[in-house]
Order: structure tokens, then C-alpha cells, then sequence
């Protein structure tokens, strides 16, 4: 192993260097309870595997021969080639957590309907403190995302394909596509977390309504206390009532999340997943 490691070093530092990338950026993996020394154990388990795959006399890596000689040598714009590659396992774990950054900025819409908006919670995937309906919506879509095998479509498909579609110069190349993926992936972040919550800022807003108008025809009932509750028992009961369909549409972004980056390989490199 460590024989066919040091004979083909360029090459395994580029591969190791675009899975330790994405390894750092996707969720559940980027959490930093996981040491670093575990993710780079992992990412170099997954180069040395994906090696075979990779040559630099055919394929996407044919582009890097001439930077990489055949004694293993290289030289400055080698560090390019490292920062391409990184850049290439960025955007794919980039795309992964706006697909989940959906589910949580759905749960930050209602939240502050629902009386929550003080209450919130360390969020591990982001790194960052979340409302509780969004860290809530986060743990399910990771349920979900696991049990789907999407974790293992993410490493076994998108990553293992990308090797024989994109490389470097395909980022310099296509500025374009890369910069409407990145606005198109924003959009939908918006739009599918406004999908998710308005059912629930819906209805919350008509208890809201309602009880302006019986405070208005009542003023003597005391519905500040006794909307507060109201209003939590009934986000409750509707994320109840609605989980099976909410999973149903966890799993349509991931389908259409994965669609979207096979066709931006498309665009690049001409492969998909």
C-alpha cells in the first residue's frame, strides 16, 4: 500500500486532497467532535481507493501531465493543481449543506410565530446556534439523508464519478456555470425552506388573526397568556400531522440536490453521477 502510495505521490495528494475537502465541508463529517486525524485517515482510505480510477494518460487527470513528469517530479503550479482540487471537494460538500441549510432556515421562518424565537440550540452540523424548530428539522433530515443511503451515494457516486469528469482547469474554464450553480443552489435554498414553513406560518397566522379580533371584541380575556400555548400545541400538532409528507420532501431536495450537481459535472466535464 505504502509502495503504490509513494510511486504515484502527485496523483494521491490531488485525489486525497479533493475527498479531505469535502470531507471538511459536508455535514455530519465537517462536526469538529470528529478529530482531524480521523478525517484524514478517511481521506486518504478514500484516494487510495479511487487511485486505480485515475491516470495521467487518459482521462480528466491527462490534463496534469504536463505538470507531473514521469519520475514523479513536479513543479510550482503543482500548488495550483492542489488548490483546484480542493475547490472541486468544496463546492460539492457546499452543495450538500445548502440542501440542509433549507431545513434549517424553514424551521428560523416559524419559529418566532410559534414562541421559540429565544430558544435555540448549537447546531453540530453548522457549527453555529440554531432556533430549535430549524436544529429539530436538521436532526430529521439527517435521519432521513441516512437512511436513504445518500450519505454512501455522496461518496460511492458523486465523488467517484467527479474524478472522471471535472478537474482543475474545468473551474477556470466554466466561471459561469459554476457561478449560476451557486445562485440557482441559494434560490432553492429560499425557496424550499418558504415550502416547508408555510403550512405552519400559515395556520399559525391565522390563530394569530384570530385572536387580535377576540382580544378586540373581548378585551377583558386574557389571550396573551393562552396564545402562547395555543400557538405551540399547534405547530406541534401540524409538524405532527405532516411528518410523513415533510420526509417525502427531505427526500425529493436530495434527489433534485444530486440531480442539479450531475448536471453541473455535465456542464464542466461532460460526466455525471
Amino acid at each position: 500500500m505504502l509502495s503504490r502510495i509513494v510511486s504515484t505521490a502527485p496523483v494521491f495528494l490531488l485525489v486525497a486532497a479533493r475527498c479531505f475537502a469535502l470531507i471538511l465541508t459536508m455535514p455530519l463529517l465537517s462536526n469538529s467532535m470528529i478529530s482531524r486525524r480521523a478525517k484524514v485517515a478517511l481521506a486518504a482510505y478514500l484516494a487510495y481507493f479511487i487511485l486505480p480510477q485515475v491516470s495521467l494518460n487518459e482521462g480528466m487527470f491527462a490534463a496534469y501531465s504536463s505538470f507531473i513528469t514521469a519520475t514523479g517530479s513536479f513543479n510550482l503550479d503543482y500548488a495550483f493543481l492542489l488548490a483546484g482540487e480542493v475547490l472541486i471537494g468544496i463546492i460539492m460538500g457546499f452543495f450538500v449543506t445548502v440542501i440542509f441549510g433549507a431545513f434549517s432556515t424553514a424551521g428560523q421562518f416559524f419559529a418566532f410565530q410559534m414562541g421559540f424565537s429565544a430558544a435555540e440550540a448549537y447546531d453540530s452540523l453548522s457549527q453555529v446556534e440554531n432556533p430549535l424548530m430549524g436544529e429539530y428539522f436538521n436532526f430529521v433530515a439527517m435521519l432521513v439523508f441516512l437512511q436513504n443511503h445518500w450519505f454512501q451515494e455522496l461518496f460511492l457516486g458523486a465523488l467517484k464519478t467527479s474524478f472522471q469528469s471535472l478537474n482543475a482547469f474545468s473551474i477556470v474554464t466554466h466561471l459561469d456555470s459554476l457561478f449560476t450553480f451557486m445562485l440557482s443552489s441559494l434560490t432553492s435554498l429560499f425557496a424550499n425552506a418558504l415550502i416547508l414553513a408555510l403550512p405552519i406560518m400559515g395556520s399559525l397566522f391565522l390563530i394569530n388573526a384570530t385572536m387580535g379580533i377576540l382580544s378586540k371584541a373581548a378585551p377583558q380575556m386574557n389571550l396573551l397568556s393562552d396564545g402562547f400555548p395555543i400557538l405551540m400545541l399547534t405547530g406541534f400538532f401540524i409538524i405532527t400531522a405532516l411528518m410523513p409528507y415533510l420526509c417525502n420532501f427531505f427526500t425529493d431536495c436530495f434527489v433534485s440536490g444530486y440531480r442539479s450537481l450531475e448536471q453541473l459535472f455535465i456542464r464542466l466535464g461532460g460526466g455525471g453521477i
